[in-house]
């Protein structure tokens, strides 16, 4: 009987039409909330992108280590130092692997890792020991430069 009344009075159109357009509606609130998201990530990469690679790591809860500078001593060729910079993610890294405790300063626990890393390239490179760098003959350097 309620089937007939609603038919009667077009109830059952109306209910059709009702419950499609709120299935639209579900549809498009869903499309428009893929739409910010996606917005939302565009927008980021793009604050990434602008970022210095320092920056864009930390951004990312990422380790960084970087060379700002190599000094060579004008006046003793032997002597020199490189300037490192890195994030916080980077030292808690480097106290992962046993480099540092909490309390120990960030430059030492770097400093501990570079050593190791410098020791470590002159023994992969079989650099032990006196190192051999041949010898110039000056007198044919000159002769062929005439």
């Amino acid at each position: 009987m309620r089937k007939f009344i609603e038919k009667l009075f077009g109830i059952d159109k109306i209910k059709a039409e009702t419950a499609e357009a709120v299935k639209l509606a579900e549809e498009s609130t869903k499309v428009a909330k893929d739409a910010v998201e996606a917005a939302e990530r565009a927008k980021e990469a793009e604050e990434l992108a602008k970022l210095g690679p320092k920056d864009r790591a930390t951004k990312l809860k990422e380790p960084w280590v970087g060379v700002l500078n190599t000094h060579v001593n004008k006046d003793n060729i032997r002597n020199g130092f490189f300037e490192l910079d890195w994030n916080e993610h980077f030292v808690l890294k480097l106290k992962q692997e046993g480099y540092g405790f909490d309390g120990d300063a960030d430059e030492e626990i770097v400093d501990r890792w570079f050593r190791e890393l410098c020791a470590n390239v002159v023994v992969d490179g079989d650099y032990g020991g006196a190192v051999n760098t041949g010898v110039i003959d000056i007198a044919s350097v000159r002769k062929n430069n005439k």
